[in-house]
């Protein structure tokens, strides 16, 4: 049997891959697990500097896997206590991406619904193959996508979210881009080509200085406008007293490449 996700290290550029297409890359309790086993070890490497996390076959990720959460409602006196962990299990994965201190590139295609739209709207950037369709469907069959709205909301504009979650309809790429769910569409042939080229571009910039940047993107955001200047504040401090920091404005002043250890 196969890995249920597949890991491959180029350089610094670490691509993870949703590996059960047989099952369209649900998020079984084995995908969340294998998930959350690469977050925790990337949480810890201070090597990779860019994660892309992509999937096998025909699409990217289609949610929750529905037989799988139909067992454990039957399960003898288990129903209420495997979904109330379950949703708490893919909440720690998706909050886990956001707080990797590496940037995280989805790269979709196919389809992405319900928690395989909330797993792009969690990276902290997508790019995705023309004709990918994204959605929230579950109130198509009477669950309302309430965790993926979560990520969902906080990505496109409210209104846009609601009549997604509310009628259960896809959005092509084009307009996932528009809205701001995703960074851009390119051809289907180009996804891999493209999508490394921005993990080549962020992974060749100064590593700590991405790390305190994205840290510090996620702290400030929830936070008002006042306490969000002085917390970012305290991250340029931070940022500035890097001995690779001043070897970077001295470099850019004496007009060379600089010259950077980290």
């Amino acid at each position: 049997m196969s890995e249920i996700l597949l890991r491959q290290d180029t350089g610094a550029i670490a691509t993870l891959t949703l590996n059960a297409p047989g099952r369209l890359n649900a998020l079984s309790d084995a995908m969340l697990a294998a998930l959350q086993a690469q977050i925790n070890a990337l949480a810890e490497d201070r090597e990779t500097r860019v994660v892309i996390l992509k999937g096998a076959g025909k699409v990217f990720c289609a949610g929750h896997d529905l037989k799988e959460m139909q067992a454990g409602r039957q399960a003898p006196d288990a129903g209420q206590a495997y979904f109330a962990d379950l949703f708490t299990r893919c909440a720690a994965v998706m909050t886990g991406l956001m707080r990797l201190p590496q940037p995280v590139i989805a790269a979709p295609h196919g389809i992405a619904t319900a928690a395989g739209c909330q797993l792009v709207a969690s990276c902290d950037m997508a790019v995705a193959a023309q004709g990918t369709r994204f959605g929230v469907n579950g109130v198509n069959i009477g669950l309302f996508c309430s965790t993926p709205m979560v990520a969902l909301s906080r990505n496109i504009p409210r209104k846009h979210a609601f009549e997604m979650l509310t009628t259960g309809a896809f959005i092509d790429a084009e307009k996932a881009a528009a809205l701001g769910l995703i960074n851009r569409a390119v051809p289907h042939d180009d996804l891999d080509t493209e999508t490394m080229a921005l993990a080549e571009t962020l992974a060749a910039k100064l590593n700590p200085a991405v790390r305190i940047g994205k840290r510090t993107f996620y702290e400030q955001i929830t936070m008002d406008v006042d306490a969000a200047y002085a917390h970012a504040g305290a991250a340029m401090v931070e940022n500035m007293l890097w001995r690779d920091t001043d070897e970077g404005i001295r470099a850019f002043l004496e007009k060379r490449p600089p010259d950077w250890q980290g």
